[in-house]
């Protein structure tokens, strides 16, 4: 049997920090979408619908990128000040590689990098980890 895998993953709609639970310390891994704040003026200074269309792409290519890391653990600890965990939840469960993972999510303001690490190893260690 192997031993179950977990991640917490503090988000919001420009950058994900990813921290695996399984040794301290805790090491994070940013993931960043591709829609930046130049992107978007560049897309603006040519028409609005293009910067939305271009947003929604690329939104949806940070999130996949974001399920490809998810397919990998048992339990999912999504967490920070947007709605992007909740956007990114909904997207994985249309996929059907994520029916089995479990996925809890967590209202946060923005952390520092300390604050983030002590949340997931209070979370996990709570469950029972």
């Amino acid at each position: 049997m192997t031993q179950a895998r977990y991640i917490g993953i503090w988000m919001d709609h420009s950058v994900a920090h990813l921290m695996e639970y399984k040794h301290d310390p805790i090491e994070t891994i940013t993931v960043a979408s591709k829609f930046t704040h130049q992107a978007k003026e560049n897309a603006l200074g040519k028409s609005e619908n293009l910067m939305h269309n271009k947003e929604q792409h690329q939104q949806s290519e940070y999130y996949k990128n974001l399920g490809e890391v998810i397919k990998n653990y048992d339990e999912v600890l999504l967490f920070g000040p947007t709605s992007a965990k909740v956007e990114l939840l909904n997207s994985l469960r249309a996929d059907h590689l994520h029916t089995t993972i479990k996925i809890k999510i967590r209202q946060t303001d923005k952390m520092t990098e300390n604050q983030q690490h002590a949340f997931v190893k209070e979370h996990f260690s709570k469950e029972g980890f």
